[in-house]
C-alpha cells in the first residue's frame, strides 16, 4: 500500500499536462483564428510535438495511477475500487485516442503534398477541425473521470487510513468530481449558464497528491492482508 500510493503520488507530482494545458496549448492555438495558429504550429513544430507528448504521458500516467489507486484501495471495498480502476482506464483511453488528432495535425502540416492536395483553405478547415475534435473528446471524457473521482473520493471517506484527514481528501475529492461532471456537461444541457467558477473546485487533486507523498509513506497493510 505504501508503494502504492508513493507511485500515484510521484504520477501527479511528475504529470506534465498543466504545462501542456496553461503554457504550450495558449501559444499555439489562437481561439477563432485558425491562419494564425496554422502558422504557429508550422513555425513551430518542436513546441506542438512536445505539448502532444505532454498530454501522451499524462494519459499513460493516468494507466499507471489507476492500478496504483486499486492497489490503495481495494482493501476498502474490492469491487468499487476496481470499477474506480476500470473508470480511469476508459477516460485514459479514449483520450489517448482523442489526442491522435494532434498526431494527425502535425502530419498534415508537416507533408507538403497535402496543401497541394487539399489547398490552403481547406487545409486550414482540416487542421481547425482536429484540434476541436480533440478539445471536444477530451472535455467530453473528463465526465468520465469526473464519476472516478467521486467513487475514489467515497473510498478515502471510508478508509481511514490517517483518520479525519482522510475523511477530508475523500469530500476534497468528490467536490472536483462533481466539478468536472457539471461543468463539462454544461455545453450540452445548459449552454447559457456560467460555470466558470467551477474551475476552483479543482484543486481537491492537489490535496490529494499531497496526502499520497506525505502520508503514503506512514500507511500500513492491513491486518488481512
Amino acid at each position: 500500500m505504501r508503494q502504492a500510493a508513493l507511485v500515484a503520488g510521484f504520477a501527479y507530482l511528475l504529470d506534465p499536462v498543466s504545462y501542456a494545458e496553461f503554457t504550450l496549448y495558449p501559444k499555439l492555438v489562437v481561439p477563432g483564428h485558425i491562419e494564425q495558429t496554422v502558422a504557429n504550429i508550422a513555425a513551430h513544430g518542436g513546441t506542438f510535438v512536445a505539448m502532444t507528448l505532454c498530454y501522451f504521458i499524462n494519459f499513460v500516467e493516468d494507466i499507471v495511477v489507476a492500478w496504483a489507486l486499486y492497489m490503495l484501495l481495494a482493501p476498502v471495498n474490492r469491487s468499487l475500487s476496481l470499477l474506480a480502476a476500470w473508470l480511469r482506464l476508459v477516460y485514459a483511453a479514449l483520450a489517448l485516442v482523442g489526442t491522435l488528432n494532434l498526431v494527425t495535425v502535425y502530419r498534415l502540416l508537416n507533408t507538403p503534398e497535402y496543401t497541394t492536395v487539399f489547398g490552403r483553405g481547406a487545409l486550414q478547415a482540416q487542421v481547425d477541425l482536429l484540434l476541436h475534435s480533440f478539445r471536444y473528446d477530451y472535455a467530453f471524457v473528463l465526465i468520465i473521470f469526473g464519476i472516478h473521482l467521486c467513487l475514489l473520493g467515497y473510498l478515502m471517506f471510508r478508509s481511514g487510513y490517517t483518520g479525519w484527514v482522510s475523511k477530508v481528501v475523500g469530500v476534497l475529492l468528490v467536490v472536483p468530481g462533481i466539478g468536472w461532471i457539471v461543468y463539462e456537461l454544461s455545453p450540452y444541457l445548459y449552454p447559457s449558464a456560467n460555470v466558470d467558477w467551477l474551475f476552483y473546485t479543482f484543486f481537491g487533486e492537489l490535496i490529494f497528491m499531497l496526502w499520497l507523498l506525505i502520508a503514503g509513506w506512514r500507511l500500513k497493510e492491513p491486518a488481512d492482508a
